[in-house]
């Protein structure tokens, strides 16, 4: 990835952006590994499927499209209602960097974007880690 480019630039822009968010949420619908976090999650994952590829369009550095639609994200604001811990937060990395994989991101890139969304994953708990007692 140069220097220069955006995560959203990198990838391959809108189209790639769609597929990456497609199969994320296969990945979370049908991998066991995933089951808690898809159980947060409403049946029908098509609102939750637009209103990530809507942030992470802007967010990656491409057009602003949830700003626009929705006002400022307020990521964790919207979380607290989930109790999101150190698990979770492994969930939804995992099914994300599966599905980078899957779709044909270049590896230096997915190194890249898997640590920045991991960031972004992790500021999302809300939970406090288990202290080991023993």
């Amino acid at each position: 990835m140069s220097e220069s480019a955006t995560f959203y630039e990198a990838i391959g822009g809108e189209a790639v952006l769609r597929r990456l968010v497609t199969r994320f949420y296969e990945v979370m619908d049908s991998e066991p590994k995933a089951a808690g976090i898809r159980a947060m999650h409403h049946p029908d994952l098509s609102d939750a499927r637009e209103k990530l590829f809507l942030f992470l369009s802007g967010w990656m550095g491409g057009p602003s499209l949830y700003i626009e639609k929705y006002g400022h994200p307020m990521l964790r604001a919207r979380h607290l209602p989930f109790r999101i811990g150190a698990s979770e937060r492994d969930q939804w990395v995992y099914c994300m960097v599966r599905a980078m994989h899957d779709v044909g991101i270049e590896e230096k890139v997915m190194i890249q974007l898997g640590n920045a969304l991991w960031d972004v994953a992790d500021f999302m708990r809300n939970q406090p880690e288990p202290v080991d007692k023993t």
